[in-house]
């Protein structure tokens, strides 16, 4: 799994999604992208990807498409709707592209051809810092709870990929 933390300006969100789906097909690989809002770290969206898979090769995703089942898991959500808050939209995003499959080569050619689409604005850091009252409000996590634990808050969005596993 290669990550591509970035700045982006969609102007037509279908057209940028089309274009990551070509990419993706030509390069043999899988590509989501994320609004980096959302994404707690690398180890959260690896956790993701790790669900998702498992549930594909059990034959229990929800969605047809591997990356969309990716989004799932990452938003902790098994409904597509309130899963696709935690992709990219139109304008200007943080974000955070993720290109899985095929081998290194094939991820780091897909990452490359990403950045020379017109959304591509530049490399930026983006999952160094977090927004933590956005992560607590998307993925629920409560005052109550964090206060209870000294984990960490990435383990407890993980913990809410994690359970998404368990709820269906």
């Amino acid at each position: 799994m290669e990550l591509l933390e970035c700045r982006l300006a969609i102007d037509d969100l279908d057209s940028f999604v089309a274009d990551l789906g070509e990419i993706g097909d030509r390069h043999g690989v899988t590509i989501q992208a994320f609004d980096s809002r959302y994404v707690a770290d690398r180890r959260h969206l690896e956790r993701a990807v790790e669900l998702a898979d498992r549930a594909i090769e059990r034959d229990e995703n929800v969605a047809r498409d591997r990356a969309v089942e990716i989004l799932l898991y990452a938003a902790g959500r098994r409904q597509i709707d309130r899963a696709l808050e935690m992709g990219v939209s139109e304008g200007g995003d943080r974000a955070v592209v993720l290109v899985d499959g095929g081998s290194d080569e094939d991820e780091t050619t897909a990452l490359e051809a990403v950045e020379k689409l017109d959304a591509f604005v530049e490399r930026e850091s983006t999952l160094e810092t977090q927004d933590p009252e956005t992560l607590c409000e998307f993925f629920d996590i409560t005052d109550a709870e964090r206060t209870a634990t000294d984990t960490s808050l990435s383990a407890l969005v993980r913990e809410r990929v994690a359970l998404l596993e368990v709820e269906k």
